[in-house]
């Protein structure tokens, strides 16, 4: 009788191993058939144009796990890129809400649901996605860039600074980061203008130029702020330190510095600022000659602008020159036809822009330290040439 058992061992063996082969591909089958069904009926709502629940079937059919993560985020990518964003989330929030992925296919999931949200204009959703994501360090920089674009378009520049402030602990030698603080600070100061919260206004700029002074903006803005409080010496100390980081903006502070030696009359002071830069841009030998112009010198006046309009010609220099000869003559009809000229040019002028992006070309007569384009700071200068300085 043992014999016998032994002998019907290795019949149970195998009998075990058919059975078990057997019930493996039954159940693969039976996955199959699951599969092929979810398959086919996906395929029947997108022919019956039912996209919505096409998504839900494909879902469905491909299980989450670490070799199907990559097909999700590319499913709701392709949804993204053809402007389906609603199925996008979806896809991306299926992923996010399983637990069989792992923390590192979960940020990518998250990167992802981010983008969709900032595009969708959910702006508060992808904030959050991207404060989460700034505890990975392998998604640090991303989740910062998007951050810094949703904080730029919602003007929380509270929130910008102490992001920045942030990040410089973790990139201590970031330059750029230094350069984003600097014009959040600013920002932060016009809103306190905006509120009549003058010397908070004024400290934050000073922290702005703390943080990055060769950048000009705070100095401009210290230089608009000091006129507003009719502190003009301080104005005029704050202004002359511009062309001393970027002449190609003296342009804009010739005219509070006009502003601010007329209020205090102290045209030696602006003529000796003027006097290191005064043939570099339009806008300074326009001031120079108005300045001798002023004490009566007409002749030199036109003469020195001739010379300057000779080598450096700009349509305000010539409107400059007509105002002169307009002062030197008596003839009434000669005047007549010199402001005709003049408002000839003035419309030339009006319909130039004044600034240009040095990196994707915008242009217009407004000055924006963040450019509407290419969405940089600090990027767009003040035009050269004919129609500007």
């Amino acid at each position: 009788m043992l014999e016998a058992l032994f002998l019907l061992l290795p019949v149970a063996v195998a009998y075990g191993w058919i059975m078990g082969r057997n019930s493996l591909r039954s159940a693969q089958r039976k996955q199959s058939s699951i599969l092929s069904n979810h398959y086919y009926k996906g395929l029947n709502f997108l022919l019956s144009d039912e996209p919505d629940k096409a998504v839900d079937t494909l879902i469905k059919m491909i299980s989450v796990n670490n070799d199907t993560i990559e097909t999700h985020i590319a499913m709701g990518n392709f949804f993204r890129h053809r402007g389906e964003l609603d199925r996008a989330i979806r896809v991306h929030q299926n992923l996010i809400s399983r637990d069989e992925i792992s923390k590192k296919q979960e940020a990518l999931a998250l990167v992802e649901l981010g983008t969709d949200y900032l595009l969708a204009g959910f702006l508060e959703r992808a904030e959050g996605v991207f404060i989460q994501l700034l505890e990975n360090e392998r998604h640090f920089k991303i989740a910062q860039e998007k951050l810094f674009n949703i904080y730029q378009v919602t003007k929380e520049w509270n929130k910008a600074v102490e992001l920045a402030s942030r990040s410089l602990k973790v990139t201590p030698n970031d330059e750029h980061l230094y350069l984003l603080l600097s014009h959040f600070y600013c920002e932060q100061a016009i809103d306190l203008v905006a509120d009549d919260k003058l010397d908070d206004a004024q400290n934050t700029l000073k922290k702005a130029v703390m943080v990055e002074g060769k950048q000009i903006r705070a100095w401009l803005e210290l230089g608009k702020l000091a006129v507003k409080q009719e502190q003009y010496t301080q104005a005029m100390d704050y202004l002359s330190e511009i062309p001393k980081r970027d002449l190609d903006w003296l342009s804009e502070a010739i005219p509070l510095l006009e502003v601010s030696a007329g209020k205090t009359d102290n045209w030696d002071k602006l003529e000796k600022i003027l006097e290191p830069y005064w043939q570099k841009c339009a806008s300074s030998y326009i001031a120079k000659v108005n300045i001798l112009a002023r004490n009566g010198d007409l002749e030199p006046a036109i003469e020195t602008l001739l010379k300057q309009l000779q080598n450096h010609p700009t349509m305000r220099g010539f409107k400059s020159l007509l105002s002169l000869y307009h002062k030197m003559l008596d003839d009434s009809r000669t005047q007549r036809s010199i402001d005709h000229l003049q408002g000839l040019i003035d419309k030339q002028i009006a319909q130039r822009p004044k600034y240009r992006c040095q990196s994707c070309g915008f242009s217009g007569r407004q000055l924006y330290w963040l450019c509407p384009s290419c969405k940089k700071w600090s990027v767009i200068k003040p035009i050269k040439g004919l129609d500007g300085e």
